[in-house]
């Protein structure tokens, strides 16, 4: 059916008493009545057909399998790390939707079961994604401790090509976990300022000298700084701007190391401003000093 304006309306049942939740891309438009909540979805461009209409919920529209499951996919909202996966049913989607907490579905005890409801390691939702095909849908979370049942912060551990390389171990001794490439350079830099504390037989690094001489670290951070401002003030081309700022990145998370502040830490700061005007921010914070 074709639709006369961007905006499609869309029926969703909700339990008494919970707080709807918004994907991203929705605006306002919600309104209690009858124990249901009338979604305003607004597309990105307009188009021909419709994604949703009054008589096609949300629910309906997941492409669910033969057995009326999905994949569901939890991440890491700062960090980015994929925590787990499993499957969902219709009430998995709605019971999350509802509760915020990652709500999965349990084919070996045919039960819906909620992350951290044993651990208390919930993982707390901030937005839900389905992909193009509707087929799969991402929890978009932050979790409240280890994921895993092993205690890892996430189920994603064991590399591939680790165990590939060394086949004549049954297992690799260190395991490590599915990082992004600033992840993986704050674990390199911990692992050095570990080194640091605990020396062994082996020559020196330059992260662990920054790592103990602070006033070095300082003004090579000072100094990359300005090197990455030169770069626009002189009018270098982008390769170059990358480098600085790649140098900038790298001294600024060794002393962020020093100070034991995760880049975690600093991200979810960065995303608790998103709704905030910077000049709103910097005069809280003049407040609070």
């Amino acid at each position: 059916m074709a639709a006369s304006s961007l905006h499609c309306f869309q029926l969703v049942k909700f339990p008494s008493g919970s707080r709807p939740f918004f994907p991203a891309g929705s605006y306002g438009g919600c309104r209690i009545k009858n124990k249901s909540c009338h979604l305003v979805f607004a597309s990105a461009k307009k188009t021909d057909q419709c994604l949703f209409t009054d008589s096609k919920t949300l629910l309906d529209s997941v492409k669910w399998d033969e057995k009326g499951l999905a994949v569901a996919i939890a991440q890491n909202v700062d960090t980015g790390d994929i925590l787990m996966q499993g499957f969902i049913n219709r009430d998995a989607l709605a019971t999350t939707i509802s509760s915020r907490k990652a709500t999965f579905y349990s084919r070996s005890r045919s039960t819906l079961w909620t992350k951290g409801e044993t651990s208390s390691n919930f993982i707390n939702i901030l937005d839900i994604f389905i992909d193009c095909d509707r087929d799969s849908i991402i929890y978009l979370g932050k979790p409240d401790g280890p994921t895993c049942h092993t205690g890892a912060e996430t189920c994603y551990y064991t590399s591939v090509f680790d165990q590939l390389n060394d086949q004549q171990l049954q297992q690799v001794e260190e395991n490590k976990l599915a990082r992004t490439t600033l992840y993986s350079l704050e674990s390199t830099i911990a692992q050095r300022k570990a080194e640091v504390a605990a020396p062994r037989d082996g020559k020196s690094s330059w992260t662990k000298r920054l790592l103990v001489e602070h006033n070095l670290l300082c003004s090579k951070i000072r100094e990359e700084a300005d090197e990455l401002c030169r770069t626009l003030e002189e009018n270098e081309d982008n390769s170059r701007t990358a480098s600085e700022m790649g140098d900038v990145l790298y001294h600024a998370m060794v002393l962020l190391a020093v100070k034991d502040v995760k880049i975690e830490d600093v991200l979810e700061v960065l995303r608790r401003r998103f709704s905030r005007s910077g000049i709103e921010e910097k005069r809280s914070r003049k407040a609070q000093g």
